[in-house]
């Protein structure tokens, strides 16, 4: 399974699961959000550690900007989108309420 799948279900767990999310959420509180993030993932039966993030996010983002006008000096800029934690949190945060 890859990495976004990963995230895909994970994301729907959260949402569903207020104990999950809760878990996900607090994170964001460690000295190593990432590594806290991994370990719930893990616990939960993922086997996703921080660099898998890491290379799935660069590797995105690298996609769109091959994508854009050629890849060029002329791509647009895209901060941010490659952090795939930072994108996971900011869904289960905006969605906690639901």
């Amino acid at each position: 399974m890859d990495v976004v799948t990963m995230l895909d279900e994970l994301q729907n767990k959260a949402l569903r699961d207020p104990e999950i999310r809760a878990q996900f959420l607090q994170t964001q509180k460690a000295k190593e959000p990432l590594t806290a993030f991994c370990q719930v993932c893990q616990k939960l039966g993922y086997e996703l550690y921080e660099m898998d993030l890491i290379c799935a996010g660069e590797e995105f983002h690298a996609a769109m900007k091959r994508s854009t006008n050629g890849g060029g000096e002329n791509s647009p800029m895209l901060a941010g989108e490659d952090d795939f934690y930072e994108l996971f949190m900011a869904s289960i945060n905006a969605r906690r309420g639901t």
